[in-house]
């Protein structure tokens, strides 16, 4: 096994923004993929209250041997949850939210109405907040991904997560050019939404194959990249197979941006949702000063 380096040893700080955002969160009884993935960001994070919901439940209806979310038959769908994510959103005073959801595959669409309500319960709410959404593939499921898109999201964020290669390895149930599809449909059927994706480093990939996936994201209109360092979980997940230097992260990042990404972010640290409300605003800016 692999020494963690010093530069990616993270501390949670129980600071009293931290410990509000807990009791909000405790409070309204919603699941947060920050507690969920044992995200190494949380406590900065938590601690400007800001915090990512995790809808349809915490357990997966698949087991990526990258993630750290519950596997098995999940519980029923809970008909309050888009409202109690709209107040928690309230509650923070929120600018900018992220919501994801674990896999629903034993949904006959896979959890896609949630993210519908979801969305216009935060907006009724909360009217000029921005609203971000990283969803699963929603594969097999007919109209899913339509009605998502109806419901007219500012940034749409599916991830790829690794290079094909490592698919059966890492994302056994999942689909590399499917993921692919998703994004590109996205812009097809809505031009104005934000699309993002993302992946990991250290799970065994090359740099030739690193490139071919930015270059296949680029062909499917993604307008948002993220690169973060893969961080095992447990002894039972996929072992760490490199920790890649901030230089290396920083190198993928311009070469990111010369392949046409209108907002990039690469680093150790870098998640799906880290400093979303910030990099959201970048991107509308960098997008007006192409245009």
């Amino acid at each position: 096994m692999l020494t963690k380096p010093s530069f990616l040893k993270a501390k949670v700080r129980l600071s009293s923004g931290y410990l509000q955002t807990l009791k909000r969160v405790q409070d309204l009884g919603l699941k947060t993929v920050c507690q969920e993935a044992a995200c190494p960001n949380m406590g900065e994070c938590w601690d400007k209250g800001h915090a990512t919901v995790m809808i349809l439940g915490e357990i997966c209806t698949r087991a990526c041997r990258f993630c750290n979310v519950k596997t098995g038959k999940p519980t029923a769908v809970d008909p309050s949850e888009p409202q109690r994510t709209a107040q928690l959103v309230k509650e923070l005073e929120l600018s900018h939210v992220v919501i994801t959801s674990v896999d629903r595959d034993d949904l006959e669409d896979g959890g896609a109405s949630q993210f519908v309500q979801t969305i216009a319960a935060i907006r009724h709410q909360n009217p000029g907040v921005t609203v971000e959404i990283l969803t699963p593939d929603f594969l097999g499921k007919k109209g899913a991904l339509e009605a998502v898109v109806e419901a007219r999201p500012d940034v749409y964020n599916h991830n790829v997560e690794t290079v094909p290669r490592l698919y059966p390895q890492v994302r056994p149930k999942a689909r590399y050019f499917h993921s692919l599809y998703l994004l590109k449909r996205v812009k097809e059927l809505d031009p104005s939404i934000f699309t993002k994706s993302g992946f990991m480093l250290g799970l065994g990939e090359e740099r030739q194959e690193i490139s071919q996936v930015m270059n296949d994201l680029r062909d499917a209109d993604v307008d948002f990249l993220t690169v973060g360092q893969y961080l095992q979980p447990t002894p039972s997940h996929h072992p760490v197979l490199e920790y890649v230097l901030p230089e290396e992260f920083q190198r993928i990042q311009d070469r990111a941006y010369s392949k046409g990404f209108l907002m990039v972010s690469a680093s150790p640290f870098t998640r799906s949702s880290y400093h979303a409300g910030d990099l959201f605003m970048q991107l509308k800016s960098n997008k007006t000063s192409r245009s």
